[in-house]
């Protein structure tokens, strides 16, 4: 088998020399995503992360997986694995795919953990050499890393040249350690990302901080390095390459017709839109739309949602109506226009989780002093809310007390569970089924269950429909 281009060779002939990237992200960086994300400046698209045990072994999974077009170009299809066969097995599968071939070491994950992959082998380095150096022999595509730092600089540039000698040929580097993530997310550490470009020959992506275009060329112009990769920047803003903020139901109304095109699952369309939206539904008079979001089924329906948020804003966003969201120098995008999503800082989180925590001893104590009928719930929740010292939970569990006091509601209720596996079945599914299995099962039997909203067999129906017509 020929033995693939490697290093700059490979960035510059194979890639085009990409400056702007977007992640592979799980249930979020589809097909129609990234058509979309290359319409607006997007040059180097990765897939979701894909299970290499069950890509080798699922031709359905392998499908929808490698679902792609002439315009989705350079891709890199990213997989999670635990052992070298196995990932090799899927990467010869889907070679003739794509452009490269990227092992996921990054992800941070508690399911990461599990499954021994991801971040979570940064420290079985026996097992990276062995995984990196099979692809890179046996492939006829180049194979790249994408990888977290270690909370040493000097550990994280040795373990990035441990790569590269094992055989990989270009590395995403996340400027973040792997306990850094959710509400602990913080910043991202640009110093260690240059400082791998700088101790490695192959080429090097940064991903990190990221939340519009000035960042990217400060990211390229600090760290050195060839490309800069986007997340969740691109997911609240895929304009974010062309320096634009556009109006969210563009965007939106954009990548509906492209999900017509290339169907992907519902719950993916539903997350792009409460992101594109979020700024808005967070709004309390947009609630009804929310909730709209939040049940929609089909894509007539997300449209229909989005043409009434549009019609909601456009005055405003025309100079017909005045929009008094923000006053004096406050210089901050009104809510419907595309901008990033700006966590709080680590340190507030943790100060936020002791109060909350402070609160709910106090409250604690106080029950146990006075019991819980009736009257005391009242005037415990009145005092709580003119002092607001009650968490909503526990706010929404006293509520419950006082209207069914002899309720237990903690217990742990009897769960039916699948016929076919040990997860609980759906409450409405006709076919006494989890949603897993009961998706494969209208897949082959051709079927669809309102109860799960599987609709097989009616897509099916009007792919022949359409096919007849012409």
């Amino acid at each position: 088998m020929p033995l693939a281009r490697g290093g700059m060779q490979f960035w510059e002939e194979s890639l085009g020399s990409p400056r702007f990237v977007v992640a592979p992200m799980v249930d979020a960086s589809e097909l129609a995503w990234r058509l979309l994300s290359r319409r607006h400046g997007a040059q180097l698209c990765y897939t979701p992360m894909l299970h290499s045990s069950v890509f080798a072994r699922d031709p359905k999974y392998r499908k929808e997986a490698l679902a792609s077009c002439v315009e989705d170009r350079p891709l890199i299809v990213q997989f999670c694995a635990s052992d070298a066969p196995t990932l090799l097995e899927a990467a010869l599968l889907a070679e003739p795919y794509c452009d490269a071939i990227d092992i996921n070491l990054g992800c941070p994950q508690a399911i990461a953990r599990r499954g021994h992959y991801g971040a979570f082998l940064q420290d079985d380095w026996p097992l990276l050499r062995e995984m990196v150096s099979t692809l890179r022999w046996a492939l006829s595509v180049p194979v790249t890393c994408k990888i977290r730092v270690f909370e040493d600089i000097g550990r994280t540039v040795e373990y990035a040249c441990m790569l590269e000698a094992a055989g990989c040929q270009m590395l995403t580097v996340h400027g973040r350690t792997r306990e850094q993530k959710g509400p602990l997310t913080g910043l991202a550490n640009w110093d260690y990302i240059r400082a791998v470009r700088e101790n490695v020959k192959i080429p090097v992506i940064a991903n990190g901080n990221i939340q519009c275009l000035q960042d990217v060329l400060r990211c390229m112009d600090e760290t050195g390095c060839q490309g800069v990769m986007s997340a969740e920047g691109n997911l609240y803003n895929p304009s974010i390459f062309q320096g634009l903020n556009p109006p969210a139901w563009e965007i939106a109304l954009e990548y509906l017709t492209l999900a017509e095109k290339y169907p992907c699952p519902i719950s993916y369309v539903r997350g792009h839109l409460f992101k594109l939206f979020h700024h808005c539904l967070c709004l309390s008079n947009n609630f009804d739309l929310r909730a709209e979001l939040a049940t929609g089924s089909d894509l007539p329906e997300f449209q229909r949602t989005v043409l009434q948020l549009r019609e909601r804003y456009l005055p405003f966003h025309e100079g017909e109506k005045l929009w008094e969201g923000s006053s004096g120098y406050n210089l901050e995008l009104p809510p419907w226009i595309c901008q990033p999503y700006v966590r709080i800082a680590p340190e507030e989180h943790l100060k936020k989780m002791v109060q909350i925590q402070n609160r709910n001893a106090d409250i604690s104590q106080y029950e146990e002093e006075v019991g819980l009928d009736g009257s005391v719930i009242k005037r415990l929740r009145t005092d709580c809310e003119e002092s607001k010292n009650m968490s909503k939970r526990r706010m929404k569990k006293l509520r419950k007390l006082k209207h069914k006091p002899n309720k237990v509601f903690h217990a742990r209720q009897r769960v039916e569970k699948c016929v076919d596996c040990p997860n609980p079945l759906g409450s409405k599914c006709e076919n006494r089924l989890c949603r897993l299995c009961c998706k494969a099962f209208c897949y082959a039997e051709d079927r669809d269950c309102p109860g799960h909203r599987i609709h097989i067999k009616s897509h099916r129906e009007k792919a022949r429909q359409q096919a007849a017509c012409l």
